[in-house]
């Protein structure tokens, strides 16, 4: 398939140019804006942060800002690359194009990994959920219709997986938005038999910075990896009209109103009431809602929590399948899973014009549903030793995804500048300077878990996984050079 591809533009470089994509190009602008707020806005905020307020205390606000700096970061270098070569396989194709096949080829299937993986843990969570409300029906049961929901979802028109994240999105931020309102109001003394809050909760109970420093620092080791997610902005935009114009605004929108949500809520959270309240595994969110009056506050953020959990679940499926869409139109997975609907074969979908009810991969949606039902199964017999050690061999691959993002655009934006500075729509800040911060930043994070006897092992394990995928990598390089294949120096 696709032996012959499409030219390249006259405006592109050769080295940059992304070849034009097969799938459809049916989602709109709001359907991005809304990814880029709500992708990351889940149960790692909604329940996670609980965990980050009890090592931190009121310093979760400092360790929310260093975390959110450092995604915000990434995205800006994810974004720039983007939109100068938008395509289905985001940071996948960047990093080929910059640092070579072996790159591309490891970034892919990690980060496949890791959504498949992460998936099982979104579907078995929100059974938990449904079946507290529903205990005839088993959890199983539950996981099987969420699979086959999305599944259905995701194989139908790329703007039906739009249009659910659009709303599954609009609730969570809506959701966010009214906590903000309200706990200001409570901060002021404004609701009824509430008195003003004032800074007593930010400076008792041993001071905005309870533990010091390193309260800080566990801190964004507990909160970072709930940035996770926004990179399936750039992974979707390569599915709109004007995919270089739509990846720019919603970077530029998504990263700084993400950030005001997570820093607004923790700041909300740890004035309104005394940070010794909150425990790991509890909802801040509940507590505060509990706190300044708010009937069935607990049952209101499971339906949240729950709402977040499926969004994360739609989201991850649909990016699991465009990478390894991607990953097989680069030859490194298998090329049967190329076929998308309506259009045949990548080159027949990619000649003609793409309508916003078909493009969709569909074998590569179904490959991607495959193993995150194994995933399911694993965790449902096996939580507690198979699905553990395979949920710990994710559990820093992100760190990593980033880490090559960063060292891919150092290396394309040198050569965009030369070559096609007019692609450049999207810029990253102080550069090179910011891109090296953010590469320190990320080793130091990596450091400072191996010190940390609780994530430890995930560092270990997810290296493991990673080198095991660069060997792989290597290999396929080795044999492909050996037997003289044109691609094998890519």
């Amino acid at each position: 398939m696709h032996e012959a591809p499409p030219p390249t533009p006259a405006s592109a470089p050769a080295s940059t140019a992304v070849p034009a994509e097969p799938l459809s190009h049916g989602l709109k602008q709001r359907h991005l804006t809304m990814l880029g707020l709500g992708g990351v806005i889940g149960a790692g905020l909604f329940v996670g942060s609980g965990a980050g307020i009890a090592v931190a205390g009121p310093a979760i606000v400092v360790s929310y800002l260093i975390a959110g700096a450092l995604a915000m970061l990434v995205m800006r270098m994810l974004g720039e690359m983007s939109a100068a070569m938008p395509a289905s396989g985001s940071f996948s194709v960047h990093a080929e194009r910059a640092l070579g096949r072996w790159a591309g080829f490891s970034v892919g299937w990690l980060y496949w990994f890791l959504l498949v993986v992460v998936l099982a843990v979104e579907a078995t969570a929100a059974a938990q959920i449904a079946h507290g409300w529903v205990p005839g029906v088993e959890p199983w049961a539950w996981v099987l219709l969420f699979m086959v929901v999305f599944t259905a979802a995701n194989l139908t028109a790329v703007k039906n997986f739009g249009e659910f994240e659009f709303w599954f999105a609009a609730l969570k931020v809506g959701a966010i938005v009214v906590f903000l309102v309200l706990g200001l109001l409570a901060v002021l003394g404004w609701l009824p038999d509430t008195d003003p809050a004032g800074m007593t909760n930010l400076t008792g109970q041993g001071g905005f910075l309870p533990n010091g420093w390193g309260g800080v620092v566990s801190g964004v080791l507990t909160v970072v990896f709930a940035f996770g997610g926004l990179e399936v902005v750039t992974i979707a935009a390569a599915e709109t009209d004007d995919p270089a114009r739509a990846v720019g605004r919603a970077v530029r929108s998504a990263v700084v109103r993400i950030l005001f949500f997570y820093v607004g809520s923790m700041l909300v959270i740890v004035t309104v009431l005394p940070w010794t309240a909150q425990r790991a595994g509890l909802s801040p969110y509940v507590k505060v809602l509990d706190a300044i009056g708010v009937p069935s506050a607990g049952q209101i953020m499971n339906i949240v929590v729950f709402v977040a959990l499926l969004s994360a679940l739609n989201a991850n499926l649909y990016g699991s399948s465009r990478m390894i869409f991607s990953l097989a139109e680069r030859g490194e997975a298998p090329r049967g899973l190329l076929k998308v609907s309506g259009g045949g074969s990548r080159e027949a979908a990619g000649s003609g014009s793409r309508k916003a009810s078909g493009g969709v991969p569909r074998r590569a949606v179904l490959a991607s549903v495959a193993f995150g039902f194994v995933s399911v199964l694993l965790n449902l017999l096996w939580p507690d030793t198979v699905f553990l050690y395979m949920l710990n061999s994710v559990g820093a691959v992100l760190l990593f995804v980033w880490a090559l993002i960063a060292a891919s655009q150092l290396r394309l934006r040198a050569r965009l500048e030369q070559e096609a500075p007019e692609a450049l729509s999207l810029r990253m800040w102080c550069f090179p300077y910011l891109t090296w911060l953010t590469l320190a930043g990320l080793f130091g994070v990596l450091v400072l878990m191996l010190t940390d006897g609780a994530a430890r092992p995930q560092v270990l394990w997810s290296a493991g996984a990673t080198a095991l995928v660069l060997l792989v990598a290597v290999g396929r390089q080795w044999r492909e050079k050996r037997a003289g294949s044109p691609t094998a120096d890519r």
